[in-house]
């Protein structure tokens, strides 16, 4: 009988670099953040991060040609409030890459115990992928300065 036990140092802080407009991700921020284990490796998080980067910049591409057009080189130059030093749409962009890359590692992930005790999945706490989509959507949202709502008359 075999078994799986997760290992491995992921202590190391790595960059994930992006488009010259967006914001790096720091994969280490994204994995204590959103309390991801070590039986997710450090490659397996980086392939997730970056689909979801693809995704959001694709859906901010006429975001990003306004800003750009307005004379701002990067997501950090557009006036915002800053919270714990960085703009406001620095959180708001890493959230919908941490929400997205969770939710597609979750999907992933969810069709064998990934710790030892087999108590736990990947994170310490329970998040639906659809849960972390809808929290993606909100922060994407948010920053196309659109509802959050959808309503249709019938």
């Amino acid at each position: 009988m075999s078994g799986f036990i997760a290992g491995g140092n992921t202590s190391a802080a790595y960059p994930i670099s992006n488009a010259d407009f967006w914001p790096e991700i720091d994969g280490q921020h994204f994995r204590a953040a959103m309390r991801i284990d070590s039986s997710v490796t450090d490659d397996r998080l980086e392939v997730a991060a970056v689909n979801s980067m693809i995704e959001a910049n694709r859906e901010l591409t006429a975001y990003r040609a306004a800003r750009q057009t307005e004379g701002y080189a990067s997501l950090a130059d557009v006036p915002a409030e800053r919270i714990k030093g960085e703009s406001q749409w620095i959180h708001l962009y890493r959230r919908v890459i941490y929400c997205g890359a969770l939710a597609e590692l979750i999907e992933r992930y969810n069709s064998y115990d990934a710790t030892n005790s087999g108590s736990q999945k990947i994170t310490e706490e329970e998040s639906s992928p659809d849960q972390l989509r809808r929290d993606a959507r909100k922060a994407l949202r948010t920053i196309l300065g659109i509802s959050h709502a959808t309503v249709e008359l019938l």
